[in-house]
């Protein structure tokens, strides 16, 4: 397990120190935890207290993230979770989690252990028993096998990143967010979820059955080609097995980039929502 950074160890102790319902906040491939910052702040304007941990050995800048691609390299999906389920059993009340894209596999994990109060999913990946790959995760997985010759992090180009994250907003926009939130990440992750079915080691599995995973609500897009619709629906099927509530809002109009483009708060108004209505335990 990678050791705290002092960034999350100042947030853990203000959230404990709070008294506060905290909310975590889990980020995704090509993103860092930065990338949360304006839903930090919304959350925290209604009560909250937040946290946003990052990946392990994942720099704290896009600058950084840039410059040093052999940083993050290597770290899959099991590490992250252990890490993520360490600040979460280092709170003293469980949190609502809320993750984006491969962010949100890992809010399913860590729902899957029971100790979140309630989770929230958006435009999540596929995981095992999800049948559903989409092309442009397969086109995406392809493009990284290198990194475990390289030992480098990859990153989407900018062509890839308008077609498969930005495709639901203008080109200048797209520009903006490419420039200030992409950054090089692991590839494993992208080959664990893309084999999940077919490799039983794949870190791209969720315990859908547990009694004590906590509301859940799915977030999708309607113009998402990374996160489509049809492998929310599969999500949702077997999510919805589990007693706990499980709900699922698709967004018209929205693609992959929609917790960070100009749309975000919207996105944020439905998830703080549910995790207002839907929390389990107290806060203290």
């Amino acid at each position: 397990m990678a050791p705290f950074t002092v960034r999350e160890r100042e947030q853990i102790a203000r959230a404990n120190a709070s008294g506060r319902r905290p909310v975590v906040f889990v980020h995704g491939l090509w993103l860092l935890a930065d990338s949360w910052d304006r839903w930090r702040e919304f959350f925290e304007e209604q009560g909250y207290v937040t946290l946003a941990p990052a990946w392990p050995r994942e720099p704290e800048t896009v600058e950084e993230a840039v410059g040093t691609p052999r940083v993050a390299a290597g770290a899959g999906i099991d590490e992250v979770v252990a890490h993520m389920l360490a600040v979460v059993e280092a709170l003293s009340a469980a949190p609502a989690v809320v993750g984006h894209s491969f962010g949100a596999l890992l809010a399913q994990r860590v729902a899957g252990e029971g100790v979140a109060s309630v989770t929230v999913a958006i435009a999540s990946v596929p995981f095992r028993g999800v049948t559903h790959v989409p092309l442009a995760m397969v086109r995406n997985a392809a493009s990284v096998v290198g990194e475990a010759v390289t030992g480098r992090s990859v990153a989407p180009s900018f062509e890839r990143f308008v077609a498969e994250w930005a495709n639901a907003v203008p080109e200048n926009e797209a520009s903006e967010l490419f420039h200030t939130f992409i950054v090089p990440a692991s590839g494993v992750p992208l080959l664990q979820a893309v084999t999940a079915n077919v490799n039983p080691f794949s870190g791209a599995r969720v315990d859908t059955r547990n009694h004590e995973r906590g509301p859940l609500l799915l977030i999708a897009g309607t113009e998402d080609v990374i996160a489509t619709p049809a492998v929310q629906n599969a999500i949702f099927a077997l999510q919805g097995a589990n007693p706990s509530l499980t709900e699922l809002v698709e967004i018209p109009g929205r693609g992959h980039s929609l917790t960070i483009d100009h749309g975000w708060r919207g996105v944020a108004e439905i998830a703080l929502a549910f995790v207002r209505e839907r929390a389990t335990r107290p806060p203290v």
